[in-house]
């Protein structure tokens, strides 16, 4: 795959951890992205540009009108009052202020089809945002017959289970027709009902989905996984990270 020589601008939303008490003072809230989904960007020829926590919706549109691609890593979990459930008791802390920016930059990055990554929370995010549901606890959920859950929390630095890439799809021809990928996996979520539009692209073997895509747009595809971690060792997840630069690049 070529690498373009003029670097694409890649808008990256943050992690967000709240303000904090510690030696009698508070802190201000912090903001950061991780040291290895910003080697991931420079490696595959991109520019990585981190985004502020706004709801300014001009800012918002300034950043989608800037940026020639888009990346909305985990975190968080999704607010589940946007898909109408109440949050359960065990499930992660959802992050207001992630919600209010992602939420309306999906909306605007899918207007002006621009390339967009959506990884973990991301693709959970832009499944919700298409009108669809989330699991909050992807262990209620039924698995294949004869298969038993993987284990889907926190296995990062290697890979955690095997995934079935759905022919036809975005995955698929960004893959090369690889038909099962390995990947590493943290998380508790997963998509339940894809949205409007969505299509499913890739499954774990125990029928949890892993990644989806936007057919009819530039490049639209979300992974349930993080590539950010294992691209310097799985040339599957590097492949990721170089066909977002090559269509932003493209747009």
């Amino acid at each position: 795959m070529q690498v373009p020589k003029d670097r694409p601008l890649i808008c990256v939303t943050p992690r967000y951890e709240p303000a904090k008490e510690l030696f009698g003072e508070r802190f201000l809230p912090n903001e950061s992205l991780s040291r290895g989904l910003l080697d991931a960007i420079v490696d595959a020829g991109g520019l990585p540009v981190m985004m502020p926590i706004t709801d300014d919706a001009a800012l918002i549109q300034r950043y989608v009108d800037m940026c020639d691609g888009f990346v909305i890593p985990g975190g968080h979990s999704v607010d589940p009052a946007r898909w109408g459930e109440e949050p359960r008791a065990d499930a992660s802390d959802v992050s207001p202020e992630r919600d209010a920016l992602e939420f309306p930059l999906v909306e605007k990055v899918l207007a002006a089809d621009k390339p967009l990554l959506a990884i973990c929370r991301g693709m959970q995010l832009l499944n919700v945002a298409l009108g669809g549901t989330l699991s909050q606890w992807l262990y209620d959920l039924p698995t294949r017959e004869g298969t038993t859950h993987w284990r889907h929390e926190i296995i990062l630095n290697d890979p955690a289970h095997p995934v079935e890439v759905v022919a036809g799809t975005l995955l698929d021809q960004v893959m090369g027709a690889r038909p099962r990928l390995q990947v590493n996996s943290s998380h508790h979520e997963c998509v339940a009902r894809p949205g409007e539009g969505v299509r499913v692209d890739g499954y774990a073997t125990d029928g949890i989905i892993e990644s989806i895509d936007v057919p009819g747009r530039r490049f639209c595809l979300g992974v349930q996984w993080h590539p950010e971690y294992t691209w310097p060792t799985l040339e599957t997840d590097r492949l990721l990270w170089r066909s977002l630069v090559e269509a932003s690049a493209g747009h």
